[in-house]
Formats: structure tokens, C-alpha cells, sequence
């Protein structure tokens, strides 16, 4: 009996050994650095908001990967109508609150909001500037509102020429109000660049340009754009330059 006993108690322990180190070997496999990266999904699930990329070392041979699979830009597409992309900002997530003041929330500090709005209508807040490297005071108002907006990453009236204009309006209206395309940034800093393309406008904090042209380029990818040969050659130099 005794010896059954052992033989039981010893046998348990070897599976509870055996348990522990299975379960050491999974927390040391999903621990190591990732490899390359991730295809981006073409959507954003209902109610997810995605952050604002930091400034953190990129895997500059998958991003590059990814701009070389870019078709190239055929030719010039006229006709580009902002109205074309919806008349306003839009609720994607149907969150009750709509994209900007998502951006505004997502990307500020600080924040305080108008009552009765279930959080939704931010009056004010801190922005930690990407662009330019500074800090602005945001106040919700007809003279002040302007201080803070909302940049499209790629630029709707860019992305005419590189193929939004044969989506539909509402494929076009979800890509205006995607929140991986927009950033909370300096007003007069978003208004230089308009609808340029990084061969033209670059922020003018350099700090930022590496994940700039990495949110550029996963955009591009995610919703299957074109690109010209001049960004991609600048979005190509940029990259190298990173690490």
C-alpha cells in the first residue's frame, strides 16, 4: 500500500511538473519579438479606436516591403468633391460620438466635456503636438476650435488620383472618418500641408517622420491605394533613414 501510495504521489508530481513547464514554454513564446510586420486589417472593428502610433523603432524592411507592393499611380483623376467623402464628420463606431471629437479624445489630455453629452463634445484639453514638436492649449470655441484639427494622414484630395475616386460614397465616407487616418495636430501646421503628399509636406518636427510615413504607408496598404513614383521615392528614403 505504501508503495502505491508513493508511486501515486510521485506520478502526480511529475505531471505537475510537466504542466508548469508547458505553460513556461507558452508565456516564452508569445514574449519574443515578433517578426515581421502584420497585414492590416481593411476595417476597424465597431468601437475600437486606434491610437496615435509612438515614436518607437519600426521594422523598416516590412514597411518598405509593404511600399513596394504599392501599384504605382496611373494618371491624374479630376473631379475630387470633399462632399464626395460625406458632408461633415460621421460616428464609424456608432459610439454616439462622432470621428473628430473621437480624435480629440483619443489623441488630448486633460480633457474636460460638455454636459449632457455622455463625454462625447470636448471643451478643452492639452495636445502634445506630432508635427511640431509643442503643446497647445485646445479650447472649444468659434476663435479657438481652429488652434487643433483633425489631419487625414493621406489626404482625401490625395487619394482621389490613387483610387477613392471609384469607390463607392460609402466606402469613401468610412476612409474620411477612419480613425488610423487621423491625427489631432497643429491647425496652421495642417493647413500648409492641404492635400500634399510626403514628397511636397513632411512635419516639420523630424523627430515624427518615421512613424509619419509608417501610418502613410499602412493606410495605403489597408485600403489597397496607389502611389506616385515621387512619394514613394521620399517615403523610401525616409524609411532607410530610420531605425
Amino acid at each position: 500500500m505504501r508503495s502505491r501510495s508513493f508511486s501515486n504521489r510521485r506520478l502526480s508530481y511529475v505531471i505537475v511538473v510537466a504542466i508548469i513547464a508547458a505553460a513556461i514554454a507558452t508565456y516564452i513564446s508569445l514574449s519574443s519579438p515578433s517578426g515581421p510586420i502584420a497585414s492590416v486589417p481593411t476595417a476597424v472593428p465597431t468601437g475600437v479606436l486606434v491610437s496615435t502610433p509612438s515614436a518607437v523603432p519600426i521594422d523598416i524592411a516590412g514597411y518598405v516591403a509593404q511600399l513596394d507592393a504599392l501599384d504605382a499611380a496611373s494618371a491624374y483623376v479630376d473631379g475630387y468633391d470633399r462632399d464626395a467623402f460625406g458632408s461633415g464628420w460621421k460616428d464609424p463606431d456608432r459610439n454616439g460620438c462622432d470621428a473628430r471629437n473621437d480624435i480629440l479624445a483619443r489623441d488630448l489630455t486633460g480633457l474636460t466635456f460638455k454636459d449632457g453629452t455622455n463625454d462625447c463634445v470636448v471643451l478643452s484639453g492639452t495636445l502634445s503636438d506630432p508635427y511640431t514638436g509643442t503643446t497647445i492649449a485646445f479650447t472649444r470655441g468659434n476663435d479657438t476650435s481652429a488652434l487643433v484639427q483633425i489631419d487625414h494622414v493621406v489626404p482625401l484630395s490625395w487619394s482621389w488620383s490613387q483610387g477613392t475616386a471609384e469607390w463607392t460614397d460609402d466606402e469613401r465616407v468610412a476612409f474620411a472618418n477612419d480613425p488610423r487616418n487621423l491625427r489631432a495636430v497643429d491647425g496652421a501646421t495642417n493647413s500648409s500641408k492641404s492635400d500634399s503628399g510626403p514628397s511636397e509636406w513632411m512635419p516639420p518636427d523630424d523627430a515624427f517622420a518615421c512613424v509619419y510615413v509608417e501610418s502613410f504607408v499602412s493606410v495605403l496598404t489597408a485600403y489597397d491605394l496607389s502611389i506616385g513614383d515621387a512619394d514613394r521615392v521620399a517615403i523610401r528614403g525616409i524609411l532607410l533613414g530610420c531605425g
